[in-house]
């Protein structure tokens, strides 16, 4: 083999090398640029619900002029993120992609009871949700009670 050829051979083979780590380079990028910028509208809609606490409880309601239910609160927390939820935690739970209990992110929504009951995971082991009849949209633990009747959590940004 020619002196030349041998060169040649040794540029394509650079070339190709550096294509290869280029692009990998390129795609972690655009990996860690993703969930950088989910992690941003994961906060904004966390802080966005917690405006919402000490809304009162009112079955059927969408709304904090009124009040909410469970399904209301989250419905109404995503809308303003231009999300459209239906109001009704079973219908919720159809949407967006199924999250493991270890790897709920802030803004995962989080079922409970038979999916009767839905609320907003906002991280460190807490979700805001608006309980029932007489209370308050409030932040609980997903220790407890609702531990023991979690049924599952979706994703949706």
């Amino acid at each position: 083999m020619s002196d030349r050829l041998r060169l040649v051979l040794l540029v394509l083979a650079l070339a190709a090398s550096a294509c290869v780590h280029g692009a990998g380079a390129a795609a972690a990028h655009v990996r860690a640029a993703r969930p950088a910028r989910e992690a941003r509208e994961e906060a904004r809609v966390v802080r966005f619900a917690r405006r919402l606490l000490g809304v009162r409880y009112m079955y059927g309601g969408t709304s904090p002029l009124t009040g909410f239910d469970c399904s209301g609160f989250t419905r109404f927390v995503y809308a303003h993120f231009g999300i459209a939820l239906p109001h009704d935690s079973f219908a919720q739970f159809a949407l967006g992609r199924r999250v493991a209990r270890g790897g709920l992110r802030p803004g995962d929504l989080v079922f409970f009871d038979g999916l009767g009951h839905v609320g907003l995971y906002v991280g460190g082991g807490l979700f805001i949700h608006a309980p029932h009849t007489g209370t308050r949209v409030s932040i609980d633990s997903l220790s407890g009670w609702y531990g023991a009747s979690f049924d599952g959590a979706r994703r949706l940004i």
